[in-house]
C-alpha cells in the first residue's frame, strides 16, 4: 500500500516568506529544499496549478494560489505547458494528496523533482489582501533551513539553470530580518530580460509526427499542414503550439533573439509572437526584430507578444499594480460587444493613449479595469491579444482567434 504523507512531520518543518515591506508570513516547507527570490503574485484560478507552474511566463514569480485546496488532482504528462516548472515558488494554504484517475505524480513530488520551493499553511486570504492594497512585492522564500534533512531533491533534479543566478540567494539565511533585507536589495523584474532564461536554444519543428497535438484525444486526425509559420519563443506554451497545428499550420519555433532577416529567409506564411515572462522593456532586441516584420507578412501575438507588438507599433507599456493572474477575467470585443471569459498572466500592459488611433485600433478591453486586451493594425495583417485564448476557461470562448490567424495567412497567400 502506498505510504501516506506524514502531515505532522511536515508541519514541524517551519519556513517563511519575507516581503520587502517587512511583512513575514509563516508556514511549512512543502517543496524543494532551496531558498529563492521572486515577485509574489496571486492567481485566482480554482485549479490548473500544473499549467500555471509549467508556464514559462511565471519565471521569476512566486505564485500564490487564492483557492484554499491545491494538489487534489495531482499531475500528469498531458497537462504540462513546457518541459518543467518555471515559477520561482508556490504558496498555498493546503497542499493536498491527489485523488484523480489521471494523476501520475503528486504536486509535492514534482515540486521536489524540479527544485521548486513551496510554502504551505499560509493565510492566503491575508496575503492576497496585502498584495491588492500594496501591489506586487518582492520577496524571499526561506525553506532551506527547515528542510535540510527532508525532501532533498534527487541527484537528477532540475534545480538550477545557468542563467538563474539572480534568483538563487546566498546560503544560510535563517533570520526574517536578513531575508527582508535581501528582498529589498533584489533588482526585481522591471527592465530585466527573463526571456533569455526560458527561450529555446535552437530552432525546432513542433510535433512533426502529430503525437503531442493529439495526445488529449480532442482531435482524432490532424488537418494537413497547408501553411508554415515561425513562432518566436519568448516563453511559449505547448497548448499554443497545439492550437496552431490544429489550424493546419506547421510551426517552426525559433529562439527569442533570432534576427528578423533569418525569419524572412525561412519564407514563412506568418509569424507568431508568443507569451513570456517579465517586462517587455527588458527585451528591446525583440521589439527591433518585430518592427522589421511589420507589413511584410501576417502577425499574431499573445500576452508578452501583444506587449512587444504594441511597442513595435510605437506604443508604451507600464506596470499594473498587482497584474492580472487568473482564469476569470471578462474581456469585451469592442467590435462585436462579445464578452469572453479569459485566462491571464501579466504584470505589464500597453498604455491606451500611446498608440496612434489612425494606424492602430484597440479591439478588446478588460471589463474589470478597462486596460487594453487586444489590438489590430488598420492596414497591415496583424493582431494581438493580452489574454491566453489557448487556456480557455470559458472553456472555449477565445479559441476562434487561432482560426482568425489562419484566415489572415490564407488571405495574404491568395
Amino acid at each position: 500500500m502506498k505510504p501516506r504523507w506524514n502531515w505532522s512531520a511536515q508541519r514541524r518543518r517551519e519556513a517563511f516568506l519575507a516581503l520587502e515591506d517587512g511583512t513575514v508570513f509563516r508556514g511549512w516547507s512543502a517543496g524543494a529544499a532551496r531558498d529563492a527570490l521572486g515577485e509574489v503574485v496571486f492567481n485566482t484560478s480554482m485549479t490548473g496549478y500544473q499549467e500555471i507552474l509549467s508556464d514559462p511566463s511565471y519565471c521569476g514569480q512566486f505564485v500564490l494560489m487564492t483557492c484554499t485546496e491545491i494538489g487534489n488532482v495531482g499531475l500528469n504528462e498531458e497537462d504540462m505547458e513546457s518541459a518543467r516548472f518555471h515559477a520561482s515558488g508556490l504558496i498555498v494554504q493546503h497542499l493536498n494528496e491527489p485523488s484523480n484517475w489521471r494523476a501520475t505524480e503528486t504536486l509535492r513530488a514534482m515540486l521536489v523533482r524540479t527544485g521548486t520551493p513551496a510554502l504551505a499553511g499560509v493565510d492566503t486570504r491575508a496575503l492576497t489582501t496585502l498584495l491588492r492594497e500594496r501591489g506586487t512585492l518582492r520577496a524571499y522564500l526561506a525553506v532551506r533551513h527547515a528542510s535540510e534533512d527532508w525532501q532533498v531533491p534527487s541527484p537528477d533534479a532540475e534545480i538550477t539553470h545557468p542563467e538563474w543566478e539572480s534568483l538563487i540567494p546566498p546560503e544560510g539565511v535563517h533570520s526574517p530580518d536578513e531575508a527582508v533585507a535581501i528582498a529589498r536589495s533584489w533588482q526585481g523584474l522591471d527592465n530585466q530580460d527573463y526571456v533569455r532564461v526560458v527561450t529555446c536554444r535552437e530552432p525546432y519543428d513542433w510535433d512533426p509526427d502529430g503525437r503531442l497535438s493529439t495526445s488529449w484525444g480532442f482531435e482524432a486526425n490532424l488537418p494537413p499542414a497547408t501553411h508554415r509559420v515561425v513562432a518566436y519563443d519568448f516563453g511559449i506554451k505547448w497548448n499554443i503550439l497545439r492550437y496552431l497545428r490544429w489550424q493546419g499550420l506547421a510551426v517552426t519555433v525559433v529562439p527569442a533573439s533570432t534576427p528578423a532577416e533569418a525569419v524572412l529567409d525561412m519564407k514563412p506564411d506568418g509569424v507568431f509572437l508568443s507569451n513570456g515572462p517579465a517586462d517587455p522593456a527588458g527585451v528591446p532586441y525583440a521589439v527591433a526584430n518585430i518592427r522589421k516584420l511589420l507589413g511584410r507578412l501576417p502577425l499574431m501575438g499573445i500576452c508578452l507578444g501583444h506587449q512587444l507588438l504594441g511597442l513595435a507599433l510605437g506604443g508604451q507599456t507600464y506596470r499594473l499594480k498587482f497584474g492580472h493572474h487568473g482564469a476569470n477575467h471578462p474581456v469585451m470585443d469592442l467590435r462585436t460587444r462579445r464578452i469572453d471569459i479569459t485566462s491571464q498572466n501579466h504584470n505589464f500592459a500597453v498604455r491606451t493613449d500611446s498608440l496612434d488611433p489612425s494606424e492602430v485600433e484597440i479591439t478588446h478591453i478588460n471589463l474589470n479595469d478597462q486596460t487594453v486586451e487586444g489590438l489590430q493594425h488598420r492596414r497591415w495583417p496583424l493582431f494581438a491579444v493580452q489574454y491566453h485564448p489557448e487556456a480557455g476557461p470559458g472553456p472555449h470562448d477565445a479559441r476562434h482567434l487561432f482560426g482568425r490567424f489562419r484566415e489572415l495567412i490564407e488571405d495574404a497567400c491568395r
